[in-house]
């Protein structure tokens, strides 16, 4: 079992930025694929970004790719979204999500691919 805290999230203004923390415990040396999502109200949990056990992969959403990081700190069991050049439609509640791997390279998109995730954080963009 793994716990996974968010934290980071806000209101800031169109064309700013954020960065989202997502602290991890308990069962931490074992091996996560680690994954942002996002739901905003009356739509379904997207994908934002992934980054693999390892840190050598990563994956984003068309529509945040160039604009959003993902990345992680060992030391602190913690992942790391990085959000630049917010827009509006940013707008939602942000989720961590972990899942076992065997292997440092794996990492997933599809949210059905998750067995952990966090209680979620708001941001919210202004226009």
């Amino acid at each position: 079992q793994v716990q996974l805290v968010e934290s980071g999230g806000g209101l800031v203004q169109a064309g700013g930025s954020l960065r989202l923390s997502c602290a991890a415990s308990g069962r931490t040396f074992s091996s996560y694929a680690m994954g942002w999502f996002r739901q905003a109200p009356g739509k379904e949990r997207e994908f934002v970004a992934a980054i693999s056990w390892s840190g050598s992969g990563t994956d984003y959403a068309a529509s945040v790719k160039g604009r959003f990081t993902i990345s992680k700190d060992y030391a602190k069991n913690t992942v790391y979204l990085q959000m630049n050049s917010l827009k509006p439609e940013d707008t939602a509640v942000y989720y961590c999500a972990a899942q076992q791997v065997s292997g440092g390279g794996w990492l997933f998109s599809n949210k059905l691919e998750y067995d952990y995730w966090g209680q979620g954080t708001q941001v919210t963009v202004s226009s």
